[in-house]
């Protein structure tokens, strides 16, 4: 089978999968191209308004592939980051649901996500200080910011590896999933309802406000920051028929 990122769309939420069985779903740089292009054809999607990326069984993604570091330049390295990069910029919501080891670039790119889900055999590894190599891609800045200065400094500077309840105690995956990668599947898909049946404008717009506010300002900036898009909603013809529809069972009541 040719190494691919499928691409897939349920009900709103498109479906990336990173299948290359014979390396552990590792990231070689087509891989990573082909993950941008999906990542930005998935934005484009009027009728897409959530991402969900995991890798086929039984891997998440096992990094990127070795035999593309060896001669990487700064070129090749930021060519390997753009896909996981990717997902980190989409405007869209974004599930990452491992179901196996995500390892270096792996955990970059589960990193990359808004919200992670893990299966039973999820795996969370640093490893480049393992492989002689310094991290990269802003893994120090996203471990950090996920699971706390300590945390991160146990799995980047001592080799820690956690397992999926391990992270979820560790605040890094929001919560874990019994069962095969099709339980996972299906419980990312699930958690992805609410931004599937909201606007699609509305959705994206939430979430640049939350990029904006989560950097370091006052609660008096994080009010300007939401006032314009909060505006925008109450005048928007989706809040009329929601707010309609409340009145409206609340009068049956």
């Amino acid at each position: 089978m040719t190494d691919r990122i499928r691409s897939e769309r349920a009900d709103g939420v498109a479906v990336l999968t990173i299948e290359a069985p014979d390396t552990r779903n590792a990231l070689t740089l087509d891989l990573s191209d082909q993950l941008s292009a999906a990542v930005a054809e998935a934005e484009r999607d009027e009728a897409v308004h959530a991402l969900v990326v995991t890798g086929a069984p039984p891997a998440f993604c096992a990094g990127a592939d070795l035999a593309h570091l060896g001669d990487a330049k700064e070129t090749g390295l930021r060519r390997v980051y753009e896909g996981f990069l990717a997902v980190a910029n989409c405007e869209l919501p974004t599930i990452a649901a491992v179901g196996g080891a995500a390892v270096g670039a792996g955990l970059n790119l589960a990193l990359a996500a808004d919200v992670r889900i893990a299966g039973p055999r999820a795996k969370f590894v640093a490893r480049f200080l393992e492989l002689g190599l310094h991290p990269g891609g802003g893994m120090t800045w996203m471990l950090q910011r996920a699971v706390g200065a300590q945390r991160a400094a146990a799995m980047t500077l001592f080799g820690e590896v956690l397992d999926a309840e391990a992270a979820a105690s560790a605040g890094l995956v929001l919560r874990t999933v019994d069962g095969d990668h099709d339980a996972l599947l299906g419980t990312a898909l699930a958690f992805a309802r609410p931004a599937v049946e909201a606007p699609r404008e509305l959705v994206l717009a939430t979430k640049r406000s939350m990029r904006r506010t989560r950097t370091d300002i006052a609660h008096a900036e994080a009010v300007d920051v939401e006032l314009a898009p909060q505006l925008e909603s109450v005048d928007s013809p989706a809040f009329a028929a929601r707010l309609a529809a409340m009145r409206a069972r609340i009068h049956r009541k």
